[in-house]
């Protein structure tokens, strides 16, 4: 696949941010064992991939908007075009030295997601889409969500991480109806790499709530891009700002959907 000059300065960016974030944990092990413990560390850790991002974007585009987890929002002059960025996308397995995080951003375009990238930096994994232009990995294989029409035959990823005591018991009423049904769930603690192990066919289902724009937005590309589709709990396109996912391909995603209806 031939990427745009936008989309390689997508790449670049993250990539250069994944670089920086793959050297920071491999301090995590000897934080571990320390008294004041890694949470800081990563904090920083944090915000200087999210820096790093900022600067290479805004030095290639400097009139853009942006909306980071770190920084929030900053206003451009360009007022159609703004960049949605998570940084460190699975902090907590960052933070316990678990190797599945992301750097992600995702390009909104007049209030539409039309390009995104995700990497991977320690298994060296770019995932990256275009509208309209398909999902890749790599830039090399063309990404298919995967075709199962069973939920009996489909492995699912579940978003457990309320911080509500209602959510929870959301959550708990999901699992107990949607468990039985499916061949497995799994629990990857990276929303983005949900989505693009979802638009790589890894996992055949996809389903959280309580996610923000930056959690959703460079993931919800890759899925339609590879032909799946996601919605919210209630069937809608709303994904991105209101955080619920339900995302597969277009029979599971379907009876998925219908089981959350039931659980309400």
């Amino acid at each position: 696949m031939a990427a745009s000059a936008l989309l390689n300065i997508m790449i670049k960016a993250a990539q250069k941010a994944g670089r920086a974030l793959t050297r920071d944990f491999g301090e995590i092990e000897n934080l571990q064992v320390s008294r004041k413990g890694p949470a800081d560390f990563v904090s920083n850790a944090d915000r200087n991939a999210e820096e790093i991002i900022h600067d290479e974007l805004l030095k290639a585009r400097p009139t853009y908007s942006f909306l980071m987890e770190e920084g929030g929002e900053i206003k451009g002059e360009d007022g159609q075009h703004r960049w949605i960025i998570d940084p460190l996308d699975g902090t907590t397995n960052f933070l316990h030295g678990i190797p599945l995080f992301a750097s992600c951003i995702a390009l909104e375009r007049n209030g539409e997601i039309v390009a995104s990238v995700i990497y991977n930096p320690i298994m060296e994994e770019t995932f990256t889409a275009e509208r309209g232009g398909g999902a890749w990995l790599d830039g090399r294989k063309r990404l298919r969500v995967a075709g199962r029409k069973k939920l009996v035959d489909c492995v699912a990823s579940a978003g457990i991480n309320s911080r509500s005591a209602a959510g929870t018991a959301r959550e708990i009423k999901q699992l107990a109806r949607i468990a039985p049904s499916v061949g497995g769930i799994r629990r990857i603690g990276s929303p983005c790499l949900d989505l693009a192990w979802l638009a790589a066919g890894r996992v055949d289902l996809y389903w959280e709530a309580e996610l923000s724009p930056w959690d959703v937005a460079p993931g919800i590309l890759l899925v339609r891009e590879a032909g799946g589709f996601v919605t919210d709990f209630s069937g809608r396109d709303k994904s991105v700002w209101n955080g619920e996912v339900v995302g597969g391909n277009e029979v599971v995603q379907a009876a998925l959907l219908k089981q959350l209806k039931a659980v309400g």
